[in-house]
């Protein structure tokens, strides 16, 4: 048999290093901004069955237990990024058994790191949602979901964890496929564990977290049947099952540049509760245009989010199979990409914001031309932002992850907040949206100038 670092399956799935890269990056984007697209959708469908079901205080407690989870959140995808890079690395430069350990170095670290979470929030739920001042009335049912979602925790972190692996080994089908069974069974099973029929108790709001733990053990089987079934080149058998306990050196590397990448997000949310207060001040139509303006929103930066992470996961196979030219072209192409993409759906939203934004408000609402004015002023902002998305997706895949970080942090609070405070006795209201730009543009320049200008390429 041939050595582990020369093993290829038959075919070799997942090689990123070769063929046409505009063809290669769109094949590869593509799934992965479906799942977006789903996963994105299974949220706002499982708010329609708790409201409507439930209540209003019901949705209210889940969205104060969906605070404390995005945080989990943007901990687990930072380990599970610099796993894509690993695995990447390791995938672009042959040595299978290299990427195989990195994989179960992260699925390991994962389980045991979520298996943790979950025990220590289980007793510390209700002293969480004190700290956030949850209203008394949802109190009681934010508490039961949440608990319910701390204990099965680790489903949907290994579950994301496996996903961004396989996806650092070239294949953004598998969990694609698995989105699709979690999305499906979360959508069907919430009605009926939140009210239930027949034999099937009914469990209220506790009901919507069962089924979404449902959900994602059955996303995770899936990923796991699919990878031996098909003989995916991230499986593990015999003696590799011992890379589920994490290695020294594996570990430090997704600890290292994991939780960067994990405070990248973490920012880019408080940075949103901020901006949330701030709009509140301008009053209540204000606020619902700002709500639905964050709806669209949402879809425009979809497709920079998956061409980033398709970019990280081509450059790292491209630097494992030390081809720098393809690293530079990747990065090309992805960039052109992003921007044409962007820059349409962005002129679509912004044609038709009339009828979009009715879907959210009602083509009636006060608060139809503050939305309307919001769109023109800021949605172009997300177009200029897409550009850091894709170089960070190169930065990554070559483990820079503390100065985007820091780039992150200058454009949005000395950027975008500093323009707020100073502007704001002169422009009014306007401040807040015209802060959107000026971060953009703040952190777009300095990403651009550190990508082209600096000294960061530290792999030969």
């Amino acid at each position: 048999m041939e050595p582990a670092e020369m093993e290829r399956p038959a075919p070799m799935q997942g090689d990123l290093t070769s063929g046409p890269i505009l063809k290669t990056l769109m094949l590869f984007s593509i799934p992965m901004l479906i799942s977006n697209v789903l996963q994105t959708l299974n949220g706002s469908i499982n708010a329609i069955w708790v409201g409507r079901l439930i209540g209003e205080s019901a949705l209210a407690a889940t969205a104060n237990a969906n605070v404390i989870m995005f945080l989990l959140f943007a901990a687990v995808f930072g380990f599970s990024m610099a796993t894509t890079v690993r695995v990447g690395q390791s995938f672009g430069a042959r040595d299978l058994d290299a990427a195989r350990r990195t994989f179960g170095s992260g699925v390991g670290f994962c389980s045991l790191v979520a298996a943790l979470v979950g025990i220590a929030g289980w007793f510390f739920a209700e002293p969480l949602l004190d700290a956030m001042g949850t209203p008394g009335e949802s109190k009681f049912q934010a508490l039961a979901y949440l608990k319910v979602i701390f204990v099965t925790l680790p489903f949907g972190s290994v579950s994301m964890m496996v996903s961004m692996g396989m996806r650092g080994a070239g294949d953004s089908r598998t969990p694609l496929y698995a989105m699709i069974m979690t999305v499906l069974l979360d959508i069907a099973l919430n009605p009926l564990l939140i009210m239930g029929a027949g034999p099937v108790p009914g469990m209220g709001i506790a009901g919507s977290a069962v089924a979404t733990a449902i959900a994602n053990f059955g996303g995770l089987v899936f990923q796991v049947w699919r990878i031996y079934r098909q003989n995916l080149p991230m499986r593990l058998r015999g003696e590799e099952l011992r890379y589920l306990l994490p290695k020294s050196d594996e570990l430090a590397f997704i600890v290292t540049k994991g939780l960067p990448m994990g405070a990248q997000m973490l920012l880019v949310s408080s940075a949103g509760l901020i901006m949330i207060g701030l709009v509140n001040r301008e009053g209540l139509n204000a606020s619902a245009a700002y709500g639905a303006s964050l709806q669209l929103w949402n879809y425009l930066q979809m497709p920079p989010f998956a061409m980033g992470t398709a970019v990280s996961a081509m450059v790292a196979q491209s630097i494992g199979a030390h081809d720098h030219a393809r690293v530079d072209e990747v990065t090309r192409v992805g960039m052109i990409t992003n921007l044409a993409l962007t820059t349409a759906l962005a002129a679509l939203i912004v044609g038709f914001d009339r009828p979009l934004l009715a879907l959210f408000l009602g083509g009636d609402s006060p608060a139809m031309p503050i939305a309307q004015h919001i769109q023109l002023v800021c949605t172009a902002s997300f177009v200029i932002v897409s550009v850091t998305m894709i170089l960070q997706g190169t930065f990554r895949a070559y483990g820079v992850v503390f100065m985007p970080l820091v780039i992150m942090f200058i454009g949005l609070f000395p950027g975008r907040f500093g323009f707020y405070y100073l502007m704001y006795p002169r422009l009014g209201g306007d401040a807040v949206w015209w802060s959107f730009p000026v971060g953009s543009v703040v952190t777009v320049g300095l990403t651009y100038a550190y990508f082209y200008l600096a000294k960061w390429r530290m792999v030969d």
